[in-house]
Protein backbone atom coordinates (compact mmCIF):
# COMPACT_ATOMS: atom_id res chain seq x y z
CA UNK A 1 0.00 0.00 0.00
CA UNK A 2 1.20 3.54 -0.68
CA UNK A 3 2.26 5.65 2.27
CA UNK A 4 1.29 9.28 2.92
CA UNK A 5 4.89 10.34 2.22
CA UNK A 6 4.49 9.18 -1.38
CA UNK A 7 1.44 11.32 -2.11
CA UNK A 8 2.13 14.11 -4.58
CA UNK A 9 1.27 17.61 -3.29
CA UNK A 10 -1.48 17.92 -5.89
CA UNK A 11 -3.17 14.88 -4.34
CA UNK A 12 -3.32 16.42 -0.86
CA UNK A 13 -6.13 18.55 0.50
CA UNK A 14 -5.18 22.23 0.83
CA UNK A 15 -3.33 23.14 4.02
CA UNK A 16 -6.13 25.49 5.13
CA UNK A 17 -8.86 22.88 4.78
CA UNK A 18 -11.25 22.93 7.75
CA UNK A 19 -14.26 21.06 9.04
CA UNK A 20 -17.77 22.37 8.57
CA UNK A 21 -20.99 21.60 10.41
CA UNK A 22 -22.02 18.06 11.30
CA UNK A 23 -25.56 17.09 10.35
CA UNK A 24 -27.45 14.80 12.72
CA UNK A 25 -30.70 13.00 11.97
CA UNK A 26 -32.72 13.24 15.19
CA UNK A 27 -35.96 11.80 16.50
CA UNK A 28 -36.86 14.65 18.88
CA UNK A 29 -36.00 18.01 17.36
CA UNK A 30 -37.15 20.15 20.30
CA UNK A 31 -35.22 18.08 22.86
CA UNK A 32 -32.06 18.07 20.80
CA UNK A 33 -32.29 21.78 20.00
CA UNK A 34 -32.66 22.60 23.68
CA UNK A 35 -29.66 20.42 24.52
CA UNK A 36 -27.24 21.93 22.01
CA UNK A 37 -28.46 25.44 22.87
CA UNK A 38 -28.70 25.21 26.65
CA UNK A 39 -26.14 22.51 27.54
CA UNK A 40 -23.50 22.93 24.82
CA UNK A 41 -23.84 26.74 24.79
CA UNK A 42 -24.53 27.14 21.08
CA UNK A 43 -26.95 29.61 19.52
CA UNK A 44 -29.73 28.96 17.01
CA UNK A 45 -28.40 30.25 13.70
CA UNK A 46 -31.45 29.31 11.66
CA UNK A 47 -34.64 27.28 12.00
CA UNK A 48 -36.80 26.07 9.12
CA UNK A 49 -39.50 23.76 10.37
CA UNK A 50 -37.84 20.35 10.38
CA UNK A 51 -34.23 21.58 10.53
CA UNK A 52 -32.36 23.67 13.09
CA UNK A 53 -28.80 24.95 12.70
CA UNK A 54 -26.85 25.86 15.83
CA UNK A 55 -23.46 27.52 16.17
CA UNK A 56 -21.83 30.72 17.34
CA UNK A 57 -22.66 33.92 15.49
CA UNK A 58 -23.16 32.88 11.87
CA UNK A 59 -20.76 29.90 12.08
CA UNK A 60 -22.78 26.65 12.02
CA UNK A 61 -21.56 23.79 14.21
CA UNK A 62 -24.36 21.26 14.20
CA UNK A 63 -27.40 20.88 11.95
CA UNK A 64 -30.30 18.94 13.49
CA UNK A 65 -32.57 17.34 10.90
CA UNK A 66 -35.91 16.03 12.19
CA UNK A 67 -36.11 12.43 10.96
CA UNK A 68 -38.64 10.64 13.21
CA UNK A 69 -39.22 7.85 10.68
CA UNK A 70 -35.66 6.60 11.06
CA UNK A 71 -34.73 3.88 13.53
CA UNK A 72 -31.96 4.13 16.10
CA UNK A 73 -28.57 2.76 15.09
CA UNK A 74 -27.83 -0.79 16.16
CA UNK A 75 -24.84 -1.59 18.44
CA UNK A 76 -21.63 -2.11 16.49
CA UNK A 77 -22.74 -0.05 13.48
CA UNK A 78 -20.37 2.38 11.80
CA UNK A 79 -21.17 6.07 12.12
CA UNK A 80 -20.36 8.97 14.43
CA UNK A 81 -18.01 8.49 17.38
CA UNK A 82 -18.09 12.16 18.30
CA UNK A 83 -18.33 15.70 16.99
CA UNK A 84 -15.47 17.74 18.45
CA UNK A 85 -16.23 21.41 19.11
CA UNK A 86 -13.18 23.65 19.41
CA UNK A 87 -13.14 26.74 21.64
CA UNK A 88 -10.71 29.66 21.37
CA UNK A 89 -9.60 29.80 25.00
CA UNK A 90 -9.57 27.71 28.17
CA UNK A 91 -11.96 30.27 29.65
CA UNK A 92 -14.44 29.64 26.83
CA UNK A 93 -14.06 25.88 27.17
CA UNK A 94 -14.58 26.07 30.93
CA UNK A 95 -17.74 28.10 30.43
CA UNK A 96 -19.14 25.52 28.00
CA UNK A 97 -18.23 22.61 30.30
CA UNK A 98 -19.78 24.32 33.33
CA UNK A 99 -22.94 25.06 31.36
CA UNK A 100 -23.21 21.43 30.31
CA UNK A 101 -22.55 20.20 33.85
CA UNK A 102 -25.55 22.15 35.15
CA UNK A 103 -27.92 20.79 32.48
CA UNK A 104 -30.52 18.33 33.87
CA UNK A 105 -29.66 14.73 33.08
CA UNK A 106 -26.46 15.57 31.20
CA UNK A 107 -24.31 12.55 30.34
CA UNK A 108 -20.66 13.34 31.12
CA UNK A 109 -18.35 10.66 29.71
CA UNK A 110 -14.92 11.87 30.83
CA UNK A 111 -12.05 14.31 30.34
CA UNK A 112 -8.51 13.98 29.05
CA UNK A 113 -5.33 15.91 28.39
CA UNK A 114 -4.16 14.85 24.93
CA UNK A 115 -0.91 16.91 25.03
CA UNK A 116 -2.07 18.87 21.95
CA UNK A 117 -5.39 19.70 23.58
CA UNK A 118 -7.62 19.47 26.65
CA UNK A 119 -10.96 17.76 26.13
CA UNK A 120 -14.26 16.96 27.84
CA UNK A 121 -16.67 14.33 26.55
CA UNK A 122 -20.45 14.07 26.66
CA UNK A 123 -23.26 12.12 25.00
CA UNK A 124 -26.32 14.03 23.75
CA UNK A 125 -29.85 12.81 24.59
CA UNK A 126 -29.92 10.52 21.55
CA UNK A 127 -26.49 9.03 22.18
CA UNK A 128 -24.35 11.08 19.79
CA UNK A 129 -20.86 11.72 21.17
CA UNK A 130 -19.60 15.26 21.73
CA UNK A 131 -16.12 16.49 22.56
CA UNK A 132 -15.59 20.03 23.85
CA UNK A 133 -11.93 21.02 23.60
CA UNK A 134 -9.22 23.67 23.49
CA UNK A 135 -5.94 23.42 21.56
CA UNK A 136 -2.53 24.23 22.94
CA UNK A 137 -0.47 26.46 20.67
CA UNK A 138 1.10 24.54 17.79
CA UNK A 139 4.55 25.48 19.02
CA UNK A 140 3.89 23.17 21.98
CA UNK A 141 3.03 20.14 19.83
CA UNK A 142 5.72 17.52 19.41
CA UNK A 143 6.24 15.72 16.08
CA UNK A 144 8.36 12.59 15.54
CA UNK A 145 8.85 11.02 12.11
CA UNK A 146 5.84 12.89 10.74
CA UNK A 147 3.46 11.91 13.53
CA UNK A 148 2.20 14.18 16.27
CA UNK A 149 2.57 13.07 19.86
CA UNK A 150 -0.81 12.61 21.53
CA UNK A 151 -1.76 10.82 24.71
CA UNK A 152 -4.73 10.29 27.02
CA UNK A 153 -3.76 11.72 30.40
CA UNK A 154 -6.07 12.34 33.33
CA UNK A 155 -7.58 15.82 33.39
CA UNK A 156 -9.35 16.77 36.63
CA UNK A 157 -12.54 18.56 35.55
CA UNK A 158 -13.05 20.29 38.89
CA UNK A 159 -9.50 21.65 38.95
CA UNK A 160 -9.85 22.80 35.33
CA UNK A 161 -13.03 24.71 36.20
CA UNK A 162 -11.46 26.24 39.31
CA UNK A 163 -8.55 27.52 37.23
CA UNK A 164 -10.39 28.74 34.13
CA UNK A 165 -14.08 29.38 34.82
CA UNK A 166 -14.87 33.10 35.04
CA UNK A 167 -17.95 34.96 36.22
CA UNK A 168 -18.31 36.34 32.70
CA UNK A 169 -18.23 32.86 31.22
CA UNK A 170 -20.72 31.51 33.72
CA UNK A 171 -23.10 34.41 33.03
CA UNK A 172 -22.85 34.29 29.22
CA UNK A 173 -20.71 31.51 27.70
CA UNK A 174 -21.53 32.60 24.15
CA UNK A 175 -19.76 35.93 24.74
CA UNK A 176 -16.33 34.29 24.88
CA UNK A 177 -15.58 33.93 21.19
CA UNK A 178 -16.22 31.41 18.47
CA UNK A 179 -16.90 27.70 18.58
CA UNK A 180 -16.26 25.60 15.47
CA UNK A 181 -16.08 21.95 14.54
CA UNK A 182 -12.40 21.21 15.07
CA UNK A 183 -12.54 17.56 14.09
CA UNK A 184 -14.94 14.68 13.51
CA UNK A 185 -14.28 11.19 14.85
CA UNK A 186 -15.97 8.22 13.16
CA UNK A 187 -16.62 4.60 14.08
CA UNK A 188 -15.55 2.39 11.16
CA UNK A 189 -15.14 -1.28 10.34
CA UNK A 190 -11.37 -1.38 9.87
CA UNK A 191 -8.45 1.04 9.94
CA UNK A 192 -6.75 -0.15 6.74
CA UNK A 193 -9.81 0.70 4.63
CA UNK A 194 -10.11 4.03 6.42
CA UNK A 195 -6.52 4.92 5.54
CA UNK A 196 -7.00 3.84 1.93
CA UNK A 197 -10.06 6.08 1.61
CA UNK A 198 -9.29 9.13 3.74
CA UNK A 199 -5.56 9.38 3.03
CA UNK A 200 -4.83 7.80 -0.35
CA UNK A 201 -8.05 8.92 -2.05
CA UNK A 202 -9.50 11.92 -0.21
CA UNK A 203 -6.09 13.49 0.42
CA UNK A 204 -5.62 13.90 4.15
CA UNK A 205 -2.24 13.05 5.69
CA UNK A 206 -1.81 10.57 8.53
CA UNK A 207 -0.82 12.36 11.74
CA UNK A 208 -1.08 9.47 14.23
CA UNK A 209 -1.88 5.78 14.17
CA UNK A 210 -2.78 3.27 16.86
CA UNK A 211 -2.10 0.11 14.86
CA UNK A 212 -5.34 -1.52 13.77
CA UNK A 213 -7.30 0.40 16.44
CA UNK A 214 -7.45 4.00 15.28
CA UNK A 215 -6.20 6.47 12.66
CA UNK A 216 -5.85 10.26 12.88
CA UNK A 217 -5.63 12.40 9.72
CA UNK A 218 -5.44 16.08 8.84
CA UNK A 219 -4.61 18.76 6.31
CA UNK A 220 -1.90 21.36 6.94
CA UNK A 221 -0.34 19.50 9.89
CA UNK A 222 -3.25 20.04 12.26
CA UNK A 223 -3.23 17.29 14.90
CA UNK A 224 -6.35 15.83 13.29
CA UNK A 225 -9.34 16.99 11.31
CA UNK A 226 -10.78 13.49 11.26
CA UNK A 227 -10.22 10.25 13.12
CA UNK A 228 -11.53 6.72 12.65
CA UNK A 229 -11.58 3.92 15.19
CA UNK A 230 -12.91 0.37 15.53
CA UNK A 231 -13.40 0.39 19.31
CA UNK A 232 -17.16 -0.15 19.06
CA UNK A 233 -17.48 -1.17 15.41
CA UNK A 234 -14.74 -3.58 14.31
CA UNK A 235 -15.88 -5.47 11.22
CA UNK A 236 -18.85 -3.20 10.54
CA UNK A 237 -20.03 -2.96 6.95
CA UNK A 238 -21.91 -0.12 5.22
CA UNK A 239 -24.44 1.39 7.58
CA UNK A 240 -28.14 1.64 6.97
CA UNK A 241 -29.64 5.10 7.18
CA UNK A 242 -30.49 5.54 10.84
CA UNK A 243 -30.73 8.25 13.44
CA UNK A 244 -27.36 9.77 14.18
CA UNK A 245 -24.82 10.94 11.66
CA UNK A 246 -26.38 12.46 8.57
CA UNK A 247 -23.44 14.23 6.93
CA UNK A 248 -19.89 15.42 7.58
CA UNK A 249 -18.90 18.72 5.95
CA UNK A 250 -15.33 19.53 4.91
CA UNK A 251 -14.49 23.05 3.71
CA UNK A 252 -11.70 23.65 1.18
CA UNK A 253 -10.53 27.14 0.15
CA UNK A 254 -11.66 27.30 -3.49
CA UNK A 255 -13.95 25.79 -6.11
CA UNK A 256 -10.79 24.66 -7.94
CA UNK A 257 -10.00 22.46 -4.94
CA UNK A 258 -13.47 20.93 -5.19
CA UNK A 259 -12.90 20.27 -8.89
CA UNK A 260 -9.54 18.62 -8.28
CA UNK A 261 -11.02 16.42 -5.56
CA UNK A 262 -13.93 15.44 -7.81
CA UNK A 263 -11.49 14.36 -10.51
CA UNK A 264 -9.39 12.44 -8.00
CA UNK A 265 -12.37 10.58 -6.51
CA UNK A 266 -13.68 9.78 -10.01
CA UNK A 267 -10.24 8.44 -10.93
CA UNK A 268 -10.45 6.06 -7.96
CA UNK A 269 -13.95 4.94 -8.92
CA UNK A 270 -15.73 6.67 -6.04
CA UNK A 271 -19.24 7.76 -7.15
CA UNK A 272 -19.68 11.50 -6.62
CA UNK A 273 -22.43 14.10 -6.83
CA UNK A 274 -21.16 17.59 -7.59
CA UNK A 275 -22.36 21.03 -8.67
CA UNK A 276 -18.98 22.74 -9.15
CA UNK A 277 -18.78 24.20 -5.65
CA UNK A 278 -19.76 21.11 -3.65
CA UNK A 279 -18.98 17.43 -4.10
CA UNK A 280 -20.53 14.62 -2.05
CA UNK A 281 -19.65 10.94 -1.75
CA UNK A 282 -19.93 8.02 0.65
CA UNK A 283 -17.02 6.50 2.52
CA UNK A 284 -16.74 2.67 2.67
CA UNK A 285 -19.26 2.59 5.55
CA UNK A 286 -21.85 4.79 3.80
CA UNK A 287 -21.03 7.86 5.89
CA UNK A 288 -21.92 10.83 3.68
CA UNK A 289 -19.03 13.27 3.18
CA UNK A 290 -19.74 16.68 1.67
CA UNK A 291 -16.82 18.86 0.53
CA UNK A 292 -17.55 22.48 -0.34
CA UNK A 293 -15.65 25.60 -1.26
CA UNK A 294 -15.40 28.29 1.41
CA UNK A 295 -17.91 31.12 0.99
Amino acid sequence: MATPDLLAPKDLLAADTAMGAVTLDVAHLDVMTAYYRDAIALEVVSSTGDQVTLGRGTEPVVILRHSPALKAATPGQAGLFHTAILFETQEALAAAVATAAQYPGVRFVGSSDHLVSQAFYFDDPEGNGIELYWDRDRTQWSWTHGQVEMSTLYLDPNQFLREHLSERGLADPTSLGSAVVGHVHLSVGDVRSAQEFYVHKLGFETTASLGDQALFVSAGKYHHHMAMNVWNSRGAGPRQRTLGLGQVDIVVPTADEVGALTERMTHYGVPTRDDGRTVSFDDPWANLINVRAAD
